[in-house]
């Protein structure tokens, strides 16, 4: 159930892994039931969703009340997958009743809070989850979401680093080529033909002008002007 515990941590679930495997064999024994219903869910007043398709079984079970402990009987959720069971859990911790188990920040506090909001009726809930967590050392699926959680991180921040070098590479876009209101007279000037010729094509208006091109166009300039002249 570990892998299990650890993948849906990753989805989102509000429950630690470590809280999640300990309930999990606090409720079972370890050992998962025909109907993977690993965490006592019982039918209750809850209605068919997508995870729990409104199965159940009767189990004999036993409850603390007054402080006494009575044996009963109750129908249990049956799930087709351990899977279906953990979704469907995490929706009933999405009640405004579990609110407090979904902000704990450690499992300990987590476990407190499942005993705090009435998940069970036995007083010593919270204690024998983290005596399970504390014996079987289950904190280390916790640190194994950690490291995936901070090697997603870095793969992103180095996915950002990478766009950002790749959009420095990338040629700019080129400057929108159209001649400025106050250069419209000296467009028209040098796009002018004179005896069949321009001083200017008139392309490229916001481009650098080198020296060389400035030398050609008053030299253009001159024979056309001779031209005229004759």
């Amino acid at each position: 159930m570990a892998p299990y515990a650890v993948e849906l941590r990753l989805e989102g679930s509000p429950l630690f892994p470590s809280v999640r495997i300990a309930q999990c064999a606090l409720e079972t024994g370890w050992k998962i039931p025909p109907w993977n219903n690993l965490g006592g869910i019982k039918v209750g007043s809850g209605k068919p969703n997508p995870w729990w398709d409104g199965s159940s079984v009767n189990r004999d079970t036993w409850e603390v009340i007054n402080g006494q402990t009575e044996q009963t009987s109750a129908y249990f959720r049956a799930y087709p997958s351990i899977y279906h069971f953990f979704k469907d859990q995490d929706l009933l911790f999405q009640l405004p009743r579990y609110e407090r188990v979904r902000q704990a920040k450690t499992p300990e506090e987590q476990c407190a809070m499942l005993q705090a909001c009435g998940y069970a009726t036995d007083p010593e809930y919270a204690r024998k989850l983290n005596n399970l967590i504390r014996s079987f050392q289950l904190k280390r699926y916790d640190q194994e979401v950690e490291d995936v959680l901070k090697k997603i991180d870095e793969l992103i921040q180095a996915n950002k680093r990478l766009e950002e070098r790749i959009a420095r590479l990338e040629p700019k876009k080129p400057e929108e080529q159209v001649v400025a209101p106050w250069a419209q007279p000296g467009y028209k000037f040098v796009t002018a033909k004179r005896n069949g010729e321009t001083i200017s094509d008139g392309k490229r208006p916001r481009d650098p002008v080198t020296r060389q091109e400035v030398w050609a166009m008053f030299e253009r300039y001159d024979r056309l002007i001779n031209k005229e002249q004759k």
